[in-house]
């Protein structure tokens, strides 16, 4: 059975608390993202009607539950997706966080599963594990802490983790808990996927291998009995025209030398994720061909690890290629643009109209100073209203 089409879509932003900035790979153009600016990129994505936001983890970011914390009572309908991390965490004292962040934030928490594919920090995070082991953890995580926010008593003894009489005195605003995502290309991830998680992740590959790994697991999801939903990660540059559009994403790059290339890939080497290791097989390293796919560009991936391809292009090539995968099956696309607060806006202005979303703002009604006219002419006339119609 095949995976059927999303005719909707959810469209979540990016909160950069690793850093943002006009280039990569460079201090130049570098903002800071101090928790006002973080509020600023939140508030934005709130009222330009964005489903949620994700936050990034990891040893290079500020800690995603505290910021989520700090910046959710500043919005109103904008959800949040924060990570777990097994290994890191107790499965008890996670679902004791879940439950408390769902609920001071009216139900807003969405929970991002991340078992970490870089050695080299997870060996100074005290975690010393192999590649395999490490979902083996997450699966035994996965048992445990979705039981507690399910309102169960938890005995388990695994090969990995024991717990007693585990349980969540106080339960989530959201019946059974916060929605789970989880992302991961390598077969013992994908049979995490299958078991345990409701919207599987993947970074952006060309559609067609897009298609062959979804397909991947919802086979084994449907063999396990489950179903799972599908989303993926992107960065975006749209432009009003094509070649603006090319000519900020190389822009984007043009601070890069070949020497920052080279001690960037030497770091993705490291690594054991297959999902960076196909993220970095879309390039090579190399400058040479970055286009991969139409309106697909892997420039991103030289410098910055994980999500490392853009779609880039004008509102309508960037809102057909986000069709294009809603064919293959992804219902929700995370994305990001840099700088975050001026890009959060741009996508939302002129590629929302292109599609069909779950969320965002009613239409305009052309109410005067209750929407978006732009600026009356010689103080006097009202613009023209060109309204963009969603297909």
């Amino acid at each position: 059975m095949s995976i059927s089409p999303a005719p909707n879509a959810n469209v979540l932003w990016f909160l950069p608390t690793h850093g943002d900035g006009r280039y990569l790979g460079t201090a130049s153009g570098g903002r800071q993202t101090d928790f006002a600016y973080l509020r600023q990129i939140a508030q934005a994505a709130d009222s330009l009607g964005y489903y949620g936001v994700l936050l990034p983890t990891g040893r290079s970011c500020e800690d995603s539950w505290i910021v989520a914390s700090a910046v959710a009572p500043t919005t109103q309908n904008l959800r949040y997706l924060v990570a777990v991390r097994p290994g890191l965490q107790s499965p008890t004292v996670a679902a004791r966080m879940t439950a408390t962040l769902d609920r001071i934030s009216n139900g807003r928490l969405l929970v991002n599963v991340v078992t970490g594919g870089d050695p080299v920090e997870n060996a100074g995070d005290g975690i010393f594990l192999s590649h395999d082991e490490r979902y083996e953890v997450t699966r035994e995580f996965l048992s445990v802490y979705s039981a507690l926010l399910r309102g169960e008593t938890v005995k388990h003894e695994g090969k990995h983790l024991r717990v007693d009489d585990g349980q969540l005195l106080y339960r989530p605003a959201q019946a059974g808990g916060p929605p789970l995502y989880f992302g991961g290309s390598s077969p013992t991830a994908i049979d995490v996927a299958a078991q345990s998680i409701d919207k599987y992740l993947t970074w952006g590959e060309p559609p067609a291998a897009v298609a062959e790994k979804i397909g991947i697991v919802d086979r084994a999801a449907k063999a396990a009995g489950r179903n799972v939903s599908f989303g993926i990660r992107l960065h975006v540059v749209v432009r009003e025209t094509e070649a603006e559009a090319w000519a900020a994403a190389d822009k984007l790059i043009s601070h890069l030398d070949d020497a920052t290339i080279a001690k960037s890939q030497a770091v993705f080497a490291r690594m054991d994720s297959e999902g960076q290791r196909r993220m970095s097989a879309l390039h090579g390293g190399s400058r040479a061909k970055l286009e991969i796919s139409p309106n697909l560009w892997a420039g991103v991936g030289l410098v910055r690890g994980g999500a490392g391809t853009a779609l880039v292009g004008n509102p309508e090539q960037v809102a057909a290629r986000i069709k294009e995968y809603q064919a293959l099956g992804i219902d929700s696309f995370i994305l990001s643009g840099y700088p975050h607060l001026e890009e959060a806006y741009r996508f939302a202005e002129l590629v929302f109209p292109l599609l069909r979303l779950n969320h965002g703002k009613p239409a305009f009604a052309g109410v005067v100073n209750n929407g978006p006219f732009g600026e009356t002419i010689a103080n006097d006339v009202k613009p023209d209203q060109k309204q963009a119609v969603s297909p």
